[in-house]
């Protein structure tokens, strides 16, 4: 097997395996953001002597070729080679000779992986954010399209006081505004340049680590070069986080659509289609879609924790537990994606039934009303709630479904315009369109 850093002793085949365990497959996940490393990193190295002109140039066409091949869907990991970064150095090598071992100098696996991964992040967050705001949008159109359709609120699963099918998916629309904050503040971790700090302590190649800054479109470098390489660990777990409160909003919209789908509910309801039925009851429609969904994402919701316990205890510098950080917290952002995209294929064919609240069982959910209505009307707020209990416990409560709320984030006025806005600034924060352009800029010969 093809090693960067093997010498003249061989490696036993057991712990050949067991140290590379799941890697070669996470790399593949890697394999386009290395490539990007190295373009910047090459170009640097021209920069500052330790290449020619004409090396750059030859090493650049040859890796724009690998990208292309990645892109594309044609490039694998050969048989035998160890990871993604000897693959492209054997492949440079193949192609151009010695300038293909060249690429090396200045830099260790260890910082070349970090920036594969930083690189792979941003672009997973930056894709993450597109989905979000997609969904976001949906929430916000069928918020106003449902505002008038009055629906019960609980607290502790009782009935509490009214509430609409456009206040309850305006919540999940705002919810997606804080996992935004949030996963714009992962972002902001994320998109800081490790490249340059080699093992952890630096080089004495006199490099340039603000130009390979600059060339990969991050917004600043990791500074301290033990940092970046703590930063390992940090930076996953970070971004994990930012997941898990998607998730959680997800999940969350996913138990509320179960028990609304359920028939002693019968909120709301799906095409046939979007449901499925039972080996034998043959009256069954099921919410699989959202129970997978619920499944799905408290599974993602345990990241944090579990990327939190396999860096405990680690001190500064690095350790190979690194390495299986990527086994969860890669796939997760593709099953996000997903849960997300049917989430909003169930919430973009929801029907909700019209008129719930004119059933007389939901009649207690108006006491509030009548208790303001005593209020406003000039009698203590302790009297009026007295009152109206006495007379729910007399079996004389007598109440109106007309309903009047008029204060910022309520039933008349759900302030969607302003959340909107809200969900615009965090991402016009984030300057994706910058970081886009930067990397089209590195991959132009």
């Amino acid at each position: 097997m093809s090693k960067l850093w093997q010498k003249n002793s061989k490696v036993s085949a057991a712990v050949e395996k067991f140290t590379i365990g799941n890697d070669q497959a996470m790399d593949t996940y890697l394999a386009a953001y290395d490539v990007l490393g190295s373009i910047a990193h090459t170009t640097m190295l021209s920069e500052v002597g330790l290449l020619t002109a004409l090396e750059q140039t030859q090493l650049k066409k040859a890796l724009i070729e690998i990208y292309q091949k990645i892109q594309a869907g044609d490039f694998k990991l050969d048989p035998g080679v160890e990871d993604i970064h000897s693959q492209i150095e054997m492949m440079l090598t193949e192609s151009l000779g010695d300038v293909g071992k060249k690429i090396h100098s200045a830099r260790s696996r260890n910082d070349q992986v970090l920036v594969d991964i930083k690189l792979f992040l941003r672009a997973e967050l930056i894709s993450m954010s597109a989905s979000v705001q997609t969904f976001f949008t949906l929430l916000q159109e069928k918020s106003e399209a449902h505002k008038n359709d009055l629906l019960p609120g609980y607290t502790h699963l009782q009935l509490a006081m009214p509430s609409s099918f456009g206040l309850w998916l305006g919540a999940y629309a705002e919810s997606l505004v804080d996992d935004m904050t949030m996963l714009q503040a992962a972002y902001t971790i994320v998109n800081k340049n490790p490249l340059g700090s080699a093992a952890g302590y630096g080089s004495s190649f006199p490099i340039n680590r603000k130009r390979t800054t600059e060339l990969l479109g991050f917004e600043t470098l990791n500074y301290n070069v033990v940092y970046a390489q703590m930063g390992r660990g940090k930076a996953e777990r970070v971004t994990a986080m930012a997941l898990a409160n998607i998730a959680d909003t997800l999940s969350k919209l996913s138990m509320d659509a179960c028990l609304f789908m359920n028939q002693n509910f019968g909120f709301i309801q799906f095409p046939e289609e979007l449901t499925t039925g039972s080996s034998i009851m043959p009256h069954k429609k099921n919410p699989d879609v959202f129970e997978l969904i619920r499944s799905y994402c408290n599974r993602i919701k345990a990241l944090p924790n579990e990327i939190m316990m396999m860096t405990t205890n680690l001190p500064s510098g690095y350790h190979r537990d690194l390495q299986l950080l990527k086994e969860h917290l890669f796939p997760a952002f593709t099953q996000l994606r997903n849960c997300i995209e049917m989430a909003s294929l169930m919430i973009q064919n929801m029907e909700v039934k019209k008129d719930l609240l004119e059933d007389p069982k939901y009649q207690y959910l108006f006491s509030v009303e009548e208790v303001n209505k005593l209020v406003l009307s000039g009698m203590p707020f302790r009297d009026a709630y007295k009152q109206i209990g006495m007379d729910i416990e007399a079996g004389k409560f007598s109440y109106s479904t007309q309903m009047k709320h008029t204060h910022e984030g309520s039933l008349g006025n759900l302030c969607t315009t302003q959340i909107a806005a809200t969900m615009q600034k965090v991402v016009a924060s984030m300057e994706i369109v910058k970081v886009e352009q930067q990397i089209k800029q590195l991959l132009k010969l």
